[in-house]
Parts: C-alpha cells; sequence; structure tokens
C-alpha cells in the first residue's frame, strides 16, 4: 500500500519513515497523548498498511494450510467473516511466522505477517504437486481504530449497526460509498477493529473515518507510538518486540531465503549472551490455546514434547528506583561509564525501525530463567514493564525476579522486577470479553 504525498494520512505528523516500502507517519501528538487514547477515547492508526498480505486459493488450500499450521485443522469448514490466528513452527517446535489468516470466502485465505514465510513453503508444495496457488496483495489499505469509543466511531463512519461483530469476525459494510471489510480486532487489548479496503479507496475511507474519530475525541497515532506501547501492556507477544523467530536454524535453503527476504532476527541487550534463548514455542508465550495436536504439521513432534515442559508468559513491572539509577548514571561526570539508555518510552523509540529485537535475560536464585522483552513505559498505570517468558516455577504474581540491563561486555545493571498480572490490562473494555451491547445502544440511522 502506498499514499500520495498530499495524503490526509500525513497532516499533522512532524515526521515520516519507509517501513518495509510504505511511507508511513511517525508520530502526531506524542507518546503519552498517542497512547493513552485507547484507554479513554481511541487512537487512529496506519501503521499495518506496510503489512505483507498474501492470499491462498485453490482445490487443496484446506489441506495445504492445515498441514503447515498448528490451528485445528477445519480451514476447509473456515466460513466467510471469521479467521484464525494462525501459527507456523519448524521441526524444531520454534515459531517462524504467526498472523491473521482471514476467510473472505469459501476456499479464498487471506493472510497477513504469514509471508514471506508462506511463500516459500506454498511454493516448495507446488513443486510437489500440490495445487495451490499464492497472491501477494499489494493495493489494500489496513486501518486500525483501538479504545472504547472505537464502536460508536465505526458505526457513525459506516453508519451501521456493528453491535453483532464478534472478536475475530468481521464482515462487509460501506464507508463513503465504498466496500470495506471491517474486522473486530486490535492490539491495545481495548475494544478495537481493524478496516481493510483498495487502495484506490483508502483517501475516501480515511478521511471519513477522520471525521468521526474526531467527532468522538479520538486521536491519530503514528507507528513510533503503535510498536510496544500497545502490544505489552495487553499482553500480545510480538515477534519485532518480544521474541525472535526461529529462521536460520535447520535447511540451509531456506535459511538463506530467510536472510533476504524476512526481517533480520538480531537480538540486542543481555540475551546477546544466549540468543537462542529469545526463539519459542507456542507454549511458551501463551500461545497453547492454537495449538491443535489432532492433526498432522509441521512441528507437531516436537510440541507434543513441550507441551508439558515449557516456559509461562508473565508482565514484569520493573522497579522504579533501579530504574532511575540506571538513568541518573548518565550524568555523573566522566568519572563513571554510564549505563546503557533506558529512557525512551520503549527500546525501540528513538530507532523506530531498527531491525533488532531487544532481550534481557532474567534470572532468579543465581540462574537464568528466561528472558524480558517489550520494555516500555505504560502511561496509564505508570510502570515500566515488559513481558517476559520464565521457568514457570517462579511465575507466581508479586514474585521478585532480576533482568540484566545492558549488553554483554558493557557495564550492566541488575534490576528488580516484580512478577505481575498477564495480561496486564484487563479492563471493562477488554476486546475478547466485552459485551458491547451493554455499551452504547446500536446504530439506528
Amino acid at each position: 500500500m502506498k499514499f500520495k504525498e498530499d495524503s490526509k494520512v500525513f497532516d499533522g505528523a512532524f515526521a515520516s519513515m519507509n517501513l518495509f516500502g510504505t511511507i508511513l507517519p511517525l508520530e502526531f501528538g506524542g507518546a503519552r497523548k498517542e497512547t493513552l487514547a485507547c484507554r479513554d477515547t481511541a487512537w487512529f492508526g496506519t501503521t499495518l498498511c506496510c503489512s505483507p498480505v498474501y492470499e491462498v486459493t485453490g482445490p487443496d488450500a484446506p489441506a495445504f494450510l492445515a498441514s503447515i499450521s498448528t490451528n485445528k485443522a477445519n480451514f476447509a469448514e473456515m466460513a466467510p467473516g471469521t479467521s484464525k490466528h494462525m501459527l507456523m513452527c519448524n521441526e524444531r517446535g520454534y515459531m517462524i511466522a504467526d498472523g491473521v489468516c482471514m476467510c473472505r470466502e469459501a476456499g479464498v485465505y487471506r493472510t497477513y505477517w504469514l509471508a514471506p514465510v508462506l511463500t516459500y513453503i506454498l511454493e516448495g508444495a507446488k513443486a510437489q504437486g500440490t495445487d495451490v496457488t499464492g497472491t501477494w496483495i499489494t493495493d489494500e489499505y489496513f486501518f486500525q481504530v483501538d479504545g472504547p469509543k472505537s464502536l460508536e466511531i465505526m458505526e457513525d463512519a459506516t453508519k451501521t449497526n456493528l453491535h453483532d461483530l464478534k472478536f475475530a469476525r468481521n464482515k462487509q459494510v460501506q464507508v463513503a460509498g465504498t466496500p470495506m471489510t471491517i474486522h473486530r480486532l486490535g492490539m491495545s487489548g481495548c475494544l478495537a477493529y481493524e478496516m481493510h479496503g483498495a487502495e484506490e479507496d483508502a483517501e475516501a475511507a480515511y478521511t471519513a473515518i477522520l471525521a468521526s474519530v474526531e467527532k468522538f475525541g479520538g486521536v491519530k497515532q503514528g507507528f513510533r507510538n503503535y510498536v510496544v506501547l500497545n502490544h505489552t501492556p495487553a499482553g500480545y507477544p510480538n515477534q519485532f518486540q518480544h521474541f525472535a523467530y526461529d529462521l536460520y536454524s535447520g535447511d540451509p535453503a531456506f535459511a538463506g531465503f530467510a536472510k533476504q527476504n524476512c526481517a533480520p532476527q538480531i537480538v540486542y541487550g543481555s540475551a546477546e549472551a544466549e540468543p537462542g534463548i529469545m526463539n519459542v514455542t507456542p507454549f511458551d508465550i501463551g500461545w497453547g490455546g492454537c495449538v491443535n495436536l489432532d492433526h498432522d504439521f509441521v512441528g507437531k513432534d516436537a510440541l507434543i514434547a513441550a507441551k508439558d515442559s515449557h516456559r509461562q508468559a508473565v508482565t514484569l513491572e520493573w522497579d522504579a528506583d533501579d530504574v532511575a539509577d540506571v538513568f541518573r548514571s548518565q550524568f555523573q561526570g566522566r568519572g563513571e561509564e554510564p549505563y546503557e539508555p533506558i529512557e525512551a518510552y520503549h527500546d525501540a523509540y528513538n530507532g523506530a525501525a531498527a531491525p533488532g529485537i531487544y532481550g534481557c535475560l532474567v534470572q532468579a536464585d543465581g540462574k537464568t530463567i528466561g528472558h524480558a522483552a517489550g520494555r516500555c513505559y505504560d502511561f496509564y498505570d505508570q510502570r515500566m514493564l515488559s513481558l517476559a517468558f520464565i521457568d514457570p516455577a517462579y511465575a507466581v504474581e508479586g514474585r521478585e525476579l532480576s533482568v540484566i540491563w545492558g549488553k554483554p561486555n558493557s557495564r550492566q545493571k541488575t534490576i528488580r522486577a516484580k512478577v505481575a498480572p498477564y495480561p496486564y490490562f484487563d479492563g471493562e473494555w477488554r476486546n475478547e470479553t466485552c459485551d458491547v451491547d451493554k455499551m452504547v445502544p446500536p446504530f439506528k440511522g
């Protein structure tokens, strides 16, 4: 998806950036304003217009998708308007891709963030005689509205009653006289919607939705404040922020493809000392519900073994005094080596498109028990948070652990961190459980 230089998308943005070939607004009103909107009104974003979108069709498409997905093997039974959080693993049981698989019509599956890994595997299957076709979709816009006012905003923009739309379901609507797919999904943990339509309709759709966003007090959000600041408090692990895909082990041909075509899996921070710790199974990050062992798929044997022996996902609250000590070290004069800076709102804030994941080793009782990543300010609860994936024996709320801050061969700080609820934000408008019928009356035109 490419926006014109004079697109309204960039109005009010103080900078823009190139992400995977798509120019996106970087920031509008600052991290605090753009982030807190998802807790009281809503933010409106275009960040996911950079998404790799790949459609899978053909007589063998359902069976093919089942053979590479950990999810329940019922792709043939998916009805239009439904979706899956689809996970792909290698033979070691480690994740190599995850994203949304949306059934648009019978036998037509549009995927988001599963390619380019999916393209490599599909082309290999075709070479072996599988009757399946993959098509890149490059002319689709992908907008998001996220926050407790998002339902009212989107009903106002589409002039449609959306109360019937359940979590992870989608339907066809009209906005500004153009067709659009609206999908109830989001990344802040709050009620949210994603919108998909043709690139040629993007400007009209954006203008109409923005008018409704502003009508209900919402704000625009840029890319820099979308990453991390949404995912960590919401308890939604993300491949660019919290864990690394295991793309370079095993098959040399696949590893070569991944190095050329996938986002680099570079690990920074104290986890550089044990980079493999950032590779995860679905069980390690709390996605065991997306693993169904009743069918054959790549990595099944390894996941059977991992089912009863894996890490556990938790939220960590970082000790305020220890964080302040890291910050204070920047101002102690030349005689003291400062710790690595920690004052940015999140670890990718100052280099928003840096090709790497900042990981910290987590320790207890003198040993490493997992890793933490996605460190960020939580403006809502006023804490420094991260997600962590640790030995379940230590995943006890209130338990104090140690996070090692700083790269190897530099001055490192042991930061105290307390195990906190996961997900951290579990408020009244939590998207998976929110009963929209209790919010506002349905739109009546």
